[in-house]
């Protein structure tokens, strides 16, 4: 995950001071100096690091902080409140045009995703907004870049604009808006070329491109994992075509996270989306406060209940809900629910988000991938349908057939098993102690593997 190294430097720096009855200057400056290497070793632009570091430094010598009753949590507010700011204090979303449709023009090197960015897009405005969105394959240089364009818009059922590889990118744009205007979409999300490196040619048809369609936003594609690349480019694009905004991909990855931390204050550009994985729905809207309490490992609970109500069907959640209370949960359950916690992406991803997740023993090195879960799911595809309603029934023998019929060990077969109780007397334990409390909608409830 992004930030990974970032986020463990940034926790164990704020531990220290976190419960300190008294704050001096002289913690704050030691406190800051580890701030600022964490920051540096993100790849944060130096600039940057600097900036946020006095910023947080001025406020947390100030009298509200080493006054208060609780200076060190103060402190912590002080940063996570800095982190935010950086990143641009509060969700900017994407524009919508007086009169439709609105445009939206994708930029950015050749490599950082951005077809695959521009379906994405595509595909969280229609599930998230409700809305009709055209694409426009403007791309006629890079080889296969019409024909990937066009796969995708099958895979998303969306039409995509195309005139071949022979017409001028500013003819497909002119033509596709007018398109769009006759089959009533809202939305034209316009795929443009990339390059290897930032030129005056590419930057001239851009223009071009840019003149003609008059975008309401100007989306720069950046991949996160080129770091300080990353926010050079953003620069060299912003003074050429004025980006009204930046697409984050690969946030996933194996980076450093310094590009989302420094993008938005070098440029003064909102970062509008970041790619959280390669499937065609892991695109999300950027929350500068819910990133920065992520890194700061408080949890991010708002994103977490909006996956949940996006992948989780409320009326079999409400009907779990009943079965746990009841001590009634089946295997057949469990894999139900497995399987739509599994929709909501990866689960280490999912844990991440549930605050001091990060401070559990043994959270560290919690590895949950597809494997995991699969051995799970043969497992408990390998039980009778008697042994699935009643796992005490499970006896030596079945345990040995079970093991055999998934391909694991009894040793596996066992430790799912009790997993499974452990579970179910939890559940038992958190049902109960809602009984009295106002309920809300269906709930939604994790398995714990």
């Amino acid at each position: 995950m992004a930030f990974e190294g970032l986020a463990e430097r940034l926790q164990n720096t704020l531990t220290k001071i976190r419960g300190k009855g008294k704050v001096t200057e002289a913690d704050v400056k030691e406190m800051m100096r580890e701030v600022r290497l964490a920051l540096l070793e993100a790849d944060v632009n130096f600039k940057v690091v600097k900036q946020f570091v006095s910023a947080v430094k001025e406020r947390a010598v100030g009298q509200e902080v080493l006054k208060s009753l609780t200076p060190g949590q103060q402190v912590i507010k002080v940063v996570n409140e800095e982190l935010t700011e950086l990143m641009g204090g509060e969700q900017s979303k994407v524009a919508v045009a007086n009169k439709p449709p609105t445009v939206l023009m994708m930029v950015g090197l050749q490599g950082a995703g951005k077809t695959t960015t521009t379906a994405k897009l595509a595909n969280h405005l229609r599930k998230s907004q409700n809305r009709n969105p055209m694409l426009v394959a403007a791309d006629i240089y890079r080889p296969a870049a019409i024909n990937q364009l066009e796969t995708l818009g099958k895979q998303l059922n969306m039409p995509v604009f195309s005139l071949g590889n022979q017409v001028s990118p500013v003819e497909i744009a002119k033509q596709a808006i007018e398109k769009a205007k006759e089959d009533h979409h809202d939305y034209v999300i316009i795929d443009t070329a990339g390059r290897l490196h930032i030129d005056e040619e590419l930057m001239d048809e851009l223009q071009q491109v840019k003149d003609i369609a008059n975008p309401d936003e100007t989306l720069l594609v950046v991949d996160a994992m080129t770091g300080q690349d990353a926010v050079n480019v953003a620069e060299s694009f912003h003074e050429q075509l004025d980006i009204t905004g930046v697409v984050l991909t690969k946030l996933d990855g194996d980076t450093r996270g310094g590009a989302a931390l420094s993008v938005k204050a070098v440029t003064n550009t909102p970062i509008k989306f970041a790619g959280m994985g390669e499937k065609i729905d892991q695109l999300e809207p950027f929350h500068p406060e819910r990133m920065a309490s992520r890194i700061l490992g408080m949890g991010d609970v708002l994103t977490l209940i909006e996956k949940a109500q996006t992948n989780v069907d409320e009326e079999k959640a409400r009907e779990l809900e009943k079965k746990m209370r009841t001590m009634d949960l089946t295997f057949d359950d469990f894999l139900e629910q497995l399987d739509q916690v599994r929709n909501m992406g990866p689960l280490d991803e999912i844990l991440g988000m549930m605050p001091g997740m990060n401070k559990m023993k043994g959270m560290k090195n919690l590895q949950l991938d597809d494997k995991q879960i699969s051995r799970v799911e043969a497992i408990v595809r390998s039980m009778t349908k008697a042994e699935k309603t009643d796992p005490s029934i499970i006896n030596a023998s079945r345990r040995r057939r079970i093991a055999k019929g998934s391909g694991t060990s009894i040793q596996d077969v066992n430790r799912l098993l009790k997993q499974f109780e452990d579970m179910k007397k939890m559940m038992k334990q958190m049902t109960n102690m809602g009984k009295g409390k106002k309920k809300g909608k269906g709930g939604f409830k994790l398995p714990f593997m």
